[in-house]
Order: structure tokens, then C-alpha cells, then sequence
């Protein structure tokens, strides 16, 4: 299974990185997550919304007509863990590609979301973007960890 995520924001902070990175590591081989940085837009003196455009016109650059949409987003649908190995088994059996969005500090623009065909939530909390990266991959590894039987998820 191949993941793709796309987020907004580049030259991360090392821990970020090694986070990200870590998690990776830990996936067998035939799980793949592909990171790829998005451009922010260049603030100036634009509104909020014409940066989420910019930044929404760069992500819809790298989608293909076949891939399922997901942005993660505080207002989306709150996930569970085992929600998210449901939706990695799904995936798998039905050969999706799946792209994974993360917004910048702007947040994604509503475009962008209403095309989604899943907006996901870790929460109703507000979470640095660059923190986001890490919740996913560990998320993404604690999912494919359910699946596996592997005892890292100790969850009820």
C-alpha cells in the first residue's frame, strides 16, 4: 500500500523530520508513506483566503482525477485510531490511492475541502501543522500496527 501526504510547509525543524522519519522506518516495506512538501504562500498584504488559494491551486497540482482526497482539518470528522486502520484495510483491498492533506497555518481552503471525499479531525484542538506531520506517520504506523496484530497498540 502506497500513501501519499501532502502538507504545506518546508524546512521543518530537525525533530519534526526525525518524527516523521521514525515512524516511517518502522512501516514494513510493502506500506509507503511518500511526503511531499507544499510551497506556502508568500505572506504580504493578501487576505487569509487568497493564501488557502494559492496554497489549495499547488496541492490540486499534484492530485490525479483517481486519487481519494482526505484533509485533515479541525472542523472535519473526529477519527479513531481504529477508524483508521478500518480506512487503511478498505484502501488496501480496493487498491485507493489515497493523498493525505495537511494545511498550512492559513488551514486549507474551502474548495479544497468540499472536494474531499474525507475531512478528518485529530480533535477539536488547534495543532501546529509542522506537530500535525508526526501525529499522522504515528498514527498511520499504530493503524497498520492494529492490522498487523503487532503489539504496539495497546488500545481498549
Amino acid at each position: 500500500m502506497r500513501l501519499r501526504v501532502l502538507a504545506v510547509g518546508q524546512k521543518m525543524p530537525a525533530w519534526i523530520d526525525q518524527g516523521v522519519d521514525e515512524y516511517a522506518r518502522r512501516l514494513p516495506k510493502g506500506v509507503t508513506v511518500e511526503w511531499l512538501n507544499i510551497a506556502p504562500a508568500k505572506r504580504g498584504s493578501e487576505s487569509t483566503e487568497r493564501y488557502q488559494q494559492i496554497e489549495a491551486e499547488s496541492i490540486r497540482a499534484k492530485l490525479t482525477a483517481e486519487d481519494r482526497l482526505v484533509t485533515l482539518h479541525v472542523q472535519g470528522r473526529e477519527i479513531t485510531t481504529e477508524a483508521i486502520a478500518e480506512r487503511l484495510a478498505q484502501w488496501q483491498m480496493a487498491a485507493s490511492r489515497v493523498c493525505i492533506v495537511i494545511g498550512g497555518p492559513d488551514g486549507l481552503h474551502p474548495s479544497l475541502l468540499e472536494a474531499a471525499q474525507e475531512q478528518w479531525s485529530f480533535g477539536r484542538i488547534t495543532l501546529p501543522h509542522p506537530l500535525v506531520r508526526v501525529i499522522l506517520s504515528e498514527q498511520l504506523y499504530r493503524a497498520w500496527s492494529i492490522q498487523a496484530g503487532h503489539p504496539y497498540h495497546r488500545g481498549n
